[in-house]
This record gives structure tokens, C-alpha cells and sequence, in this order.
């Protein structure tokens, strides 16, 4: 197939949205083309979406056909022309809102391309998690700071009213943990929170007396086990959570009104239980397992490869939407009750993957001659040293390709070295030079030490061999 020109590709656009004469203004952006339309009907969306060069189309106050850096350009000048418009240029009320435009339209465009439905179920996931980490971030914290004051001082403070509360924090929210999940897990899929959160009960590990099986030898069908309650953590909480919403809304298809009050909150609730406690419980634990096993085979058995491969790979994740599968399994990892007892391994050798793209920054604003790129890349890294990478990444190294990769190939150097290290996190929630707040105490100089790394990683990488000069001059024009 050949190549579609500039030319005809603002022709095609300029056809589809209804001809010059339904445009009042063309703005071209970093990535997008922004169309005032007169008459929205005249438009044909799904059309322009199929477009050859089309990376997404958006519909707002104006209509936003993204089409990538560099190439917009080239387009909405030809469509200018051709429906006699003066062309307006969008810029940033500074270098940073500049970067951060292009990283969000950037982001857009990617997501728009790799909006499959496996992309779509993760960020229902994660969005049942999401609420949830203000709470995990503090209880970590509690949990972390505390378990030091306990081993310097010996539990001198075990009998304080005030420390005690302070305590309850760190462990109260793990141990009820399962509980919110259900319940945000049931919203998040259109059920009733609170029916979720009592599906949540079926996953608690509290050893409570009041559990009505917790003391009586009772085996269960098909296995012939004796019954154990809190089986399956976290996993079986939000498969929970996500069948009790499901079936609720299944039997109110078919419940007439007047019962509906009464009789689809217990029906949901029973039917849902017993299919837990029988096959979702078991499934939960299962897949709890697989995880702590694979876990432990990339960070034990591999060492400093796991720690590569990991760190080198998770902005790849990033970039196709997969990384929101890590969500629940970070708070596992925080889970004081867990096989890793509250200690994260995992977040500070993805961490480092930042720090990558922090050292191709560097190497691409040295060596690159573009003035108006080295200040957009300037402007970015900053933010990415504290924490807040998209701006970098996706303005930057990814629409670049090459760069992408050796600040990824880089980072995983900084991924050995937190291997190596056994750096490990109390919490979640930040990453950048703001993990020394989360690192466990006593590892902040290992922490900078690794990060270091990764930067020079990076950085080396990049200069060598991920700096392309014509690539930035085509997405970058001064």
C-alpha cells in the first residue's frame, strides 16, 4: 500500500467534515488539528476515524483530529490553503504547558490506538483501586514508621493511648481491606456498594469467633477440604465484588418493582456466597499464588536479570495501557498480613524505569541542535525527576521511537542495582526522587544510589545510540 500524501490526506479530511465551507477556523496544535465547525452534521466521525493517518478523532467545543507531531503541521497548512483560511498556530502559555499538551494529546493518541477490550477491563480494574490508595499510602506509612519505633525502642510506647491509635490506622485498614474492595469493585460495575463490601466479609482473614464455620469441621463439596474462611484475599474481594454487581443487576432485569426492594438484595447476596465459597474463593487463592510465585521467581531465582527485565519492560506497559494490571497486585505486596509482610519490591525497581527516561532527557538536550526541542525537553524534566513522567515520555521519547527504547534499555541498569539493594517500599502513590519518602528506613542512600543509575543508564544509552537528529527536526520543526 502506498504511502497517502499530505496533500491528499487534507483533501480527504476537508471532504469529510463537510467541504470549506462548513469550517470557520483551522488551529493546528502540536499533535491535533482543531476545526471550528459550522454545521456538525455535515461531519462524518466514523468516516474520518478509518482515515489513513488519522490517529483519533475527538469531538468537544471544536472538532480535534489527532494526527502527530510534525505531520499535523504539514496538513493543516494544505487544508488552509485549500479552504482559503488563514491557518492559526496554538502555543502554550509557556514551555511546560507546551510539553504537557502535547505529552496529554500524545497520550491520547496512543490510548486511542490501543484501545482494546483487554485495555478497557485493566482500567476498570485499576479504577476500583484507585480510590482506595489515599488510605493504603497512609496505612503504609503508619505501618512502616511504626515497626521502626517498635525495634528502636523496644514497644516502649505499646501501652500509650495516642500510639496505639495511631497503630490502628496502619493495621485496621489491611485487615478490613477485602471490604472496600468489594464495595468498589461492586460501584465500579454498576451494583450496589454496599452488597460488595459484604461479599468483601467472605475474604477476611481476622480468625474472628463470630464467623459461624470458623470452629465447626465442615467439608466442602467437590473437594471434600474443610471449610477456611478469608481464602483468597484481595482477588476473590474484587471477583467478588464484581459477580455480586453483575447478578444484581441480572435478576433486576427480570424482578417485577414492588419486590425489588426486598427480594434482589438477598437473592443477590446468597446466590453470590455460595458461589464464592465454592468456586471464586478457590480461584482467588489460586491466582494469589501464581502471582507470589512468578513474583518470586523474577526477584529470587532471577536476581539482578529480574530486576532488568522488570525495570526495562514497565514503560512498554506503560505506553499500551497494560501496567494498570499491577495495581491490586501492589497492594497485595503492601499487605502487612501477606507473604512479603507490607514490604513492596516491586514499586522501587519499576521506579527506576523514570529514571531512564530522566537520563535519555539529558542526553537528547545535550546533544540535540533543535533550540525550540532542547527547551520543550528542558521543561520536562524536572517534573519527571519528581515523580510525574508522562510529559517526558510522552512528548518526548516515545513519539521519538528510539529514544523510547534506550531510555527503557538504560533504566533496567537502574533495576539492578535495586535488585541488588533488596530496596523495598512501605507504600505507594509516588515514585521519582519523592520514593525517599516510602523507601523502607535505613535504604534512602541505596535508593539515590540506584536511581543514579538508572539517570546514567539512560542517559548513556541515548547518546550513543537513541538520538536520531532528522527524526527531531521532522517532529520538532523550529
Amino acid at each position: 500500500m502506498t504511502k497517502k500524501s499530505d496533500q491528499d490526506l487534507a483533501q480527504e479530511i476537508l471532504e469529510l467534515v463537510g467541504g470549506k465551507s462548513n469550517i470557520s477556523e483551522i488551529v493546528s496544535c502540536m499533535t491535533r488539528l482543531r476545526l471550528t465547525i459550522k454545521d456538525n452534521s455535515l461531519v462524518s466521525i466514523d468516516a474520518l476515524k478509518k482515515v489513513a493517518g488519522v490517529l483519533g478523532v475527538v469531538q468537544s467545543e471544536t472538532l480535534q483530529i489527532v494526527l502527530g507531531p510534525g505531520k499535523v503541521t504539514k496538513v493543516a497548512q494544505i487544508m488552509a490553503n485549500l479552504a482559503d483560511i488563514n491557518l492559526t498556530t496554538e502555543d502554550g502559555n509557556s514551555d511546560l504547558a507546551e510539553v504537557k499538551k502535547q505529552a496529554q494529546e500524545n497520550k491520547a493518541a496512543q490510548k486511542a490506538k490501543h484501545d482494546k477490550p483487554l485495555q478497557r477491563g485493566l482500567h476498570h480494574i485499576a479504577n476500583v483501586f484507585v480510590p482506595l490508595l489515599p488510605g493504603i499510602i497512609a496505612a503504609g506509612l503508619v505501618n512502616g514508621i511504626t515497626n521502626v519505633i517498635d525495634y528502636q525502642t523496644g514497644s516502649a510506647f505499646a501501652n500509650n493511648w495516642w500510639y496505639m491509635a495511631i497503630k490502628t490506622i496502619g493495621w485496621g485498614l489491611f485487615a478490613f481491606l477485602p471490604v472496600f474492595v468489594g464495595m468498589y469493585a461492586a460501584k465500579e460495575f454498576k451494583g450496589s456498594p454496599i452488597l460488595g463490601g459484604i461479599g468483601g466479609i467472605f475474604c477476611l482473614s481476622l480468625g474472628l469467633p463470630t464467623f459461624p464455620l470458623a470452629s465447626l469441621a465442615i467439608s466442602m463439596p467437590f473437594t471434600n477440604k474443610p471449610y477456611v474462611t478469608g481464602v483468597g484475599g484481595l482477588l476473590t474481594a474484587l471477583f467478588m465484588g464484581i459477580f455480586i454487581a453483575l447478578t444484581e443487576r441480572w435478576i433486576r432485569t427480570w424482578m417485577p418493582n414492588i419486590f425489588d426492594t426486598f427480594f434482589t438484595p438477598i437473592l443477590t447476596l446468597i446466590f453470590c456466597c455460595l458461589i464464592s465459597v465454592v468456586f471464586l474463593q478457590p480461584v482467588g487463592n489460586w491466582l494469589t499464588n501464581i502471582i507470589y510465585v512468578v513474583l518470586d521467581f523474577l526477584y529470587t531465582k532471577l536476581s539482578w536479570i529480574g530486576g532488568y527485565l522488570l525495570s526495562s519492560t514497565f514503560l512498554g506497559l506503560v505506553s499500551v495501557g497494560l501496567h494498570q494490571a499491577l495495581t491490586p497486585i501492589h497492594v497485595m505486596l503492601n499487605d502487612p498480613t501477606g507473604p512479603t509482610h507490607g514490604i513492596n519490591y516491586l514499586l522501587p525497581i519499576l521506579t527506576m524505569a523514570g529514571g531512564g527516561q530522566v537520563g535519555a532527557g539529558l542526553a537528547l538536550y545535550f546533544k540535540s541542535k533543535n533550540k525550540r526541542f532542547k527547551k520543550l525537553v528542558m521543561s520536562s524534566i524536572p517534573v519527571a525527576i519528581l515523580g510525574v513522567g508522562e510529559p517526558l515520555m510522552y512528548a518526548v521519547t516515545l513519539p521519538l521511537g528510539r529514544s523510547f527504547i534506550t531510555a527503557c534499555l538504560g533504566a533496567g541498569f537502574g533495576g539492578i542495582a535495586a535488585s541488588l539493594f533488596h530496596l523495598g517500599t512501605v507504600s505507594q502513590g509516588v515514585s521519582g526522587i519523592f520514593g525517599l519518602l516510602i523507601i523502607q528506613p535505613g535504604q534512602q542512600l541505596q535508593f539515590v544510589i540506584a536511581m543514579l543509575i538508572a539517570y546514567l543508564g539512560g542517559f548513556i544509552c541515548t547518546w550513543f545510540f537513541g538520538v536520531d537528529q532528522n527524526r527531531i527536526n521532522e517532529l520538532f520543526p523550529e
